[in-house]
This record gives structure tokens, sequence and C-alpha cells, in this order.
């Protein structure tokens, strides 16, 4: 650490000597970072020291670890939109009970969204194979538990393989978060309009909402505008269904849609929409309000599962 303020002295001094200048006592002290202060987070693995890890280790022998994305999210939300919320979302949930939060790769599985600048993919086996080491680590220090956390639709099989294999090929014992919250949900919901239930999903309205509450300062709603879809004919055909909440309707509309421009279909991210957004809502609807009963509901029911999970099987169980 101490090599880069005597690395800058030194430049400074040569260039004065080059251009015949006083060296100042302040150019030979170390500046503060320009960057953001970092601050400091409870049971985060990035943030925590070895002693801290092995302090969690006597109170929790659990792990969530996101499961995420680097993908294009139209013109306003970050492409680190599905990583961020999930990260943030595990770290609210490891402050209300002792988890530890463990992110492991950024990007997931996207390859519909390439025809977008910006978004990465990596195959699903070499992202299970990541997840599976990963976690393998982890058990060698004495984590037993993981809670996968889906934080990317289209990660959604990845996760599930994810929580097979550490079940079946390890120590470990896994579940899918997403899969177990429902009976633990409690009730937070907004006044819902009628007339606002549109098509909106990827980058809409949701995933927007849930950005301004938890990443703020990463959201630009000024250069939001709607999307224009250029669905097939029979996939807006089926839409007024999938809207209803036809269940049948929409398997078959996700069986199809959003899927990599190799296979022929048609039905890439950059083939169905103008600004990469998967929906016909206004963006700039969104609130940060919307965010945070999303959150809130998702975190309460998170505690709440890992809080029956440990009356089921405490910590030290064989």
């Amino acid at each position: 650490m101490k090599c880069i303020p005597l690395f800058v002295a030194a430049v400074t001094m040569s260039v004065a000597l080059l251009q015949q200048q006083p060296v100042l006592a302040q150019d030979l002290l170390p500046q503060e970072s320009p960057l953001p202060r970092i601050q400091k987070v409870k049971n985060y693995l990035p943030h925590m020291t070895r002693p801290e890890v092995q302090n969690l280790l006597t109170r929790s022998d659990m792990v969530i670890i996101p499961v995420a994305s680097l993908e294009q999210h139209g013109l306003h939300l970050p492409i680190g939109t599905d990583y961020l919320n999930g990260v943030e979302r595990a770290k609210l949930i490891a402050q209300q009970i002792d988890v530890l939060v463990a992110p492991i790769l950024l990007p997931g599985q996207s390859p519909y969204h390439m025809g977008f600048a910006g978004t990465i993919t990596l195959p699903s086996p070499l992202i299970q194979e990541v997840y599976v080491e990963a976690a393998k680590s982890l058990m060698r220090h004495g984590f037993k538990r993981f809670l996968i956390m889906n934080a990317h639709g289209g990660n959604a099989a990845t996760t599930r393989f994810i929580v097979d294999r550490i079940n079946q090929e390890t120590e470990g014992i896994a579940v899918d978060l997403g899969s177990v919250l429902g009976p633990f949900r409690p009730d937070i919901d907004l006044p819902d309009d009628p007339s606002m239930r549109v098509f909106d999903r990827h980058g809409g309205t949701g995933e927007t909402s849930s950005s301004m509450y938890l990443t703020p300062e990463l959201v630009d709603l000024d250069v939001a505008v709607p999307a224009e879809l250029m669905l097939l004919p029979h996939m807006a055909e089926m839409l007024p269904e999938v809207v209803a909440g036809d269940p049948t309707a929409l398997t078959v509309f996700l069986a199809e849609g959003l899927k990599d421009e190799a296979t022929g279909k048609g039905t890439s991210a950059a083939e169905m929409t103008s600004t990469g957004v998967w929906g016909v809502r206004d963006p700039r609807e969104s609130t940060a309000e919307r965010g945070w009963a999303d959150t809130a509901s998702m975190v309460a029911a998170a505690v709440g599962f890992i809080e029956r999970w440990n009356e089921l099987r405490p910590q030290g169980t064989r």
C-alpha cells in the first residue's frame, strides 16, 4: 500500500525537475482516493476478515449465494442490475439474521441479450461448476447449508442444477431460496391500478422500482422511454392472455420468448424490443415505494424461512 504514494511522489518530483518548478510539500503527501468510500457491511464475505468469518461460524453454518447476471437493462438501468439488486437483498437478510453472504460470479446465462452492448454471458455447465466448487470451498471452512438465490430469471434452471448438485455430490445441504418463500411472505401490498396491468417484464417497472430503492444512484430515469415491442404475430396474439394471468399462455410464451439469436426463433431481446426493456409500460412510472415493498416482503420471507430451518435443523446437526 505504501508503494503507491511513494511512486506518485517520485513522479511529481521528476516532473517538477524537468519543468524546473519547486516541489510543494502537499504534492508529496498521500491524497485521499477520489472514489466513494466503501462502508463495511456485516456478514458480507468480501468485507470480512478471517477472524470475523470464524466468529460467524460459531453462530451459523448458513450461506446465501446470489446467482446473478451482467446484462443490458434498457437505457436507464445498469448492466449489473441483477447482480447488484440480488446482493443488496442478500445483505439486508444478513442484517436481520446471521448468515454469510457470499457472491461468487457477476455474469450468468444471458445469451439472448447479446445483441445489446455490455452483456456478458456464460454457459450453464460452467456456471454450475463454479458455484458448486465455491460451495465446496466454504464447506471446507465449516459452512454446511446453502441458500441459492436466483437473481436473474434466465438462471432458473441453472440454479436448480446447482442446488441438486450440492445435495447429490457434496456434504452440503442446499435449497433454492426463491422456491421456499411463498408461505413466509407478509402482506405488504401497494394499491394496484387495474388499468396498468400490461406486459411489463425485463427492465420494466418492477426491476426499476427495486433499483430505485436498492441502488438509486445508478438509475437514470431521465433517459427512460417506453419500449416498442416487435413480437412474432402468434406471440402478439397470445399476449393478452399472458397479461391476464393464464398460466398455460405464460408458460408457452416464455418457452419461446427471450432466446438466443442463434436458435433462429427470432425472439432475442434485440429482435423483440427497441430499447432492451421487455415490456410496454413506461419505466418512469416506477417508484422507490414499490421497490421497498417488494424487497421488504422478500427479506421478511427469507428471514422467516431461515428461522424455521434453524428450528428443524439446528447448527451442528450431522
